[in-house]
């Protein structure tokens, strides 16, 4: 299906794996902060995945091992994080500045060898016949296992905070620590478990970006989307299904601006690059003073320090 110039199904297809990056490293944010805890990372853990699993999987030969390499180098960094600002009790925005610029800086170094090799391809799902339905089967059956996964994290989070006891205890301590902790329970446990879970996504999405969506590294090569999955969770108002909406909406604008630059539109390359980022951002916005009656406020000691002796 054409529609001026644009192929509609490819695009909606594109959507799903240029929206995957953002998606995972959103969720694992979005567990993070309903902990109680701002980390503002997000884009150094998430290059640090990415140069990481390319690493690895270069080194293998296995994509899969890639993958898991970026998740590994995202939850140590997030680990770092949560050591800092947990234990030592340093300041979560000025800790989670520093490790953007740390993860950055530590990514181009490592980064150097890796310019200009190409990493071991990542299969897609074999669906047999479901595939080779018209128009439906491009779009949800003809991507690789790490999109799916992201989907299935989305709906594993959600049930996680909604309906288990473990996901009641993470969402008490990130009201009121105090609170949580006079009741027994280890805030600073539950706040670095959930800070590793968070890294462990933001490094999948990273690796996902060198390994499939480009495939290579480039130095940078994340361009702000960990700042995107920040905005996402906030303008979601913490909730998994609409991270999902927003993920899907930016990763929509991204292969919109991509189809119309193949079509030759007359629209400066610059103006179109940062569509993605403006209109994701001027949409969530208007949705959330939209549905702001009702919708559920942020953690109320999101950003506050626990100390154990109160």
């Amino acid at each position: 299906m054409i529609l001026g110039g644009i192929d509609i199904v490819t695009l909606i297809a594109t959507l799903m794996a240029a929206s995957t990056p953002v998606l995972l490293a959103a969720t694992g944010e979005l567990v993070a902060e309903k902990s109680g805890v701002l980390n503002l990372g997000v884009e150094g853990m998430m290059i640090i995945g990415a140069v990481a699993g390319f690493a690895a999987a270069v080194g293998t030969g296995s994509p899969v091992l890639g993958f898991l390499g970026g998740a590994l180098a995202g939850a140590l960094l997030a680990t770092l994080f949560a050591v800092l600002t947990q234990v030592f009790l340093s300041n979560q925005t000025a800790t989670g500045l520093a490790l953007t610029l740390f993860g950055l800086g530590l990514s181009a170094l490592f980064g150097k060898g890796f310019e200009g090799v190409r990493p071991p391809a990542t299969g897609k799902v074999p669906f047999g016949p479901l595939s080779e339905i018209p128009g439906l089967g491009r779009i949800l059956f003809s991507h690789d296992w790490v999109v799916y996964l992201s989907l299935a994290l989305v709906v594993a989070v959600w049930a996680f905070l909604r309906f288990t006891r473990a996901g009641l205890v993470l969402r008490a301590v990130g009201e009121n620590a105090e609170a949580a902790h006079a009741l027994g329970y280890r805030v600073v446990a539950v706040r670095m478990a959930a800070l590793a879970f968070g890294g462990a996504l933001a490094g999948l999405g990273g690796a996902y970006l060198s390994l499939v969506r480009v495939p290579q590294w480039t130095e940078g090569m994340t361009a702000g989307a960990g700042w995107i999955a920040l905005a996402i969770v906030v303008f979601a108002s913490w909730r998994a299904g609409r991270v999902l909406i927003g993920a899907y909406l930016f990763g929509g604008i991204t292969a919109l601006q991509l189809q119309l630059q193949a079509a030759g539109y007359a629209i400066p390359v610059h103006l179109l690059s940062m569509a993605p980022y403006v209109l994701t951002i001027v949409v969530l916005v208007v949705l959330s003073a939209i549905h702001r009656r009702g919708v559920q406020a942020a953690p109320a000691a999101l950003g506050r320090s626990f100390h154990a002796s109160t």
